[in-house]
């Protein structure tokens, strides 16, 4: 199949497939009249690449998993330096969780002293000579 064909079966663009094939992710195989021509295996090879991408891989990390299929494991990712890179990502996404688990723990801590703050504000408002509680934004706060 020619470029634009398998651009449009793989759901993507012919200027990402020349890009892959500049970054030697996707072979650069050319007929008798200088243009490009792909196979099955080069949609596989473009599939793979387009999952792990959407899976938050960078570009380079896809790069195991297209040699794994280029030497025959029908998945791509049961090689040594698949599972490597699995390794490592997970490792990346576990520590990301970590921090945002924390971040969340100090929004959630601050929204609790914020509410509590309003709270105590709208009690004092309701003596005589208490403050009016106001919002930052110019409204009130209730």
């Amino acid at each position: 199949m020619r470029i634009g064909e398998l651009a449009a079966r793989a759901g993507t663009t012919t200027r990402a497939l020349r890009y892959y094939e500049a970054r030697g992710l996707l072979p650069a195989r050319r007929a008798g009249n200088g243009h490009r021509t792909y196979d099955e295996s080069d949609l596989r090879l473009l599939t793979q690449i387009r999952t792990l991408q959407d899976f938050g891989f960078e570009l380079e990390e896809t790069r195991p998993f297209v040699e794994c299929l280029r030497s025959g494991h029908p998945e791509g990712d049961t090689c040594p330096a698949s599972l490597a890179v699995y390794r490592r990502k997970l490792a990346e996404l576990d520590s990301l969780i970590g921090e945002l688990q924390a971040v969340r723990a100090t929004v959630g801590a601050q929204l609790v002293r914020a509410e509590r703050a309003r709270d105590a504000l709208a009690v004092e408002a309701r003596f005589p000579g208490g403050p009016e509680p106001t919002c930052g934004l110019g409204g009130t706060g209730r």
